[in-house]
């Protein structure tokens, strides 16, 4: 078996395994109308409050979009060139597509600072897929302890 294909194959591995617990491990706090399917037949609770401080934060990769990237490049890679040229392109394809996929694994978030209407002061990090602002009244989606989302009054 050549290297081309042990790296092509432990590449291809690694991306599915990434991509199997990505898909499968992540809680994400979703700001849209976008739900789980899980999430049907499930009874929330929420409570209500007003946003007393808006901060713009980075979500740090967790590593699954370098490695999605990294098989993703030398998938495609493998496709040009033959011999020697056909290895060069698998691995500037792997490192191409590792560093796409380090910027295309990091998100743009926002840490809310909010008060309840009970008085209670809580902070929350929810990506940015829509934009608060002081003052804002909100709604907090909880499933049991866990916030499944902010939203908009």
């Amino acid at each position: 078996m050549g290297v081309k294909k042990v790296v092509a194959g432990l590449l291809g591995f690694s991306l599915l395994l990434t991509s199997t617990a990505t898909l499968t491990g992540c809680a994400r706090l979703y700001n849209s109308n976008e739900y789980d399917m899980s999430d049907t037949n499930t009874a929330f609770t929420y409570k209500m409050g007003t946003v007393t401080y808006v901060k713009h934060v980075m979500i740090r990769d967790n590593g699954s979009g370098v490695l999605i990237g990294a098989g993703t490049g030398a998938v495609l890679g493998s496709m040009v060139g033959r011999g020697k040229g056909n290895t060069l392109a698998i691995l500037l394809g792997g490192l191409g597509g590792a560093l796409a996929g380090y910027y295309a694994g990091k998100g743009n978030a926002e840490e809310l600072g909010i008060r309840l209407d009970d008085g209670k002061e809580i902070v929350v990090v929810v990506k940015a897929s829509e934009e608060f602002h002081r003052g804002d009244r909100v709604r907090i989606i909880y499933d049991g302890n866990k916030i499944k989302r902010v939203e908009h009054l």
